[in-house]
């Protein structure tokens, strides 16, 4: 299982230590350290569209007028701060975030 996120953020935290509290092995990405392949982002992509970008964060606020306007991935390389975390690949499924559903679908 590799859960993409940000060191710093909770959610993420959160998500790391519920899995590996029901005996998950869990590897861990810093999307910002090691940032997600064009094949990576576009998988995601099509997994997830739009909801990928978190605009309700200070970083989508703070991007260009331009970035606004373009697609996804450009936001997400431009700024991977922008990306919703965390996203989840467990085998070849995917989640997005780590709300109830989520966490009863991994537990």
């Amino acid at each position: 299982m590799i859960l993409y996120g940000l060191h710093t953020c909770a959610a993420c935290q959160k998500a790391i230590k519920a899995l590996e509290g029901v005996g998950k092995d869990v590897s861990f990405r810093d999307i910002r350290a090691e940032p997600l392949s064009e094949v990576e982002l576009a998988e995601l992509i099509a997994e997830f569209g739009d909801r990928l970008v978190d605009q309700t964060t200070n970083d989508y606020r703070a991007l260009n007028t331009w970035l606004k306007n373009s697609e996804a991935d450009a936001q997400i390389s431009a700024q991977p701060k922008v990306m919703a975390r965390p996203v989840i690949r467990d085998g070849d499924a995917l989640y997005l975030g780590w709300d109830e559903s989520v966490q009863e679908a991994l537990s």
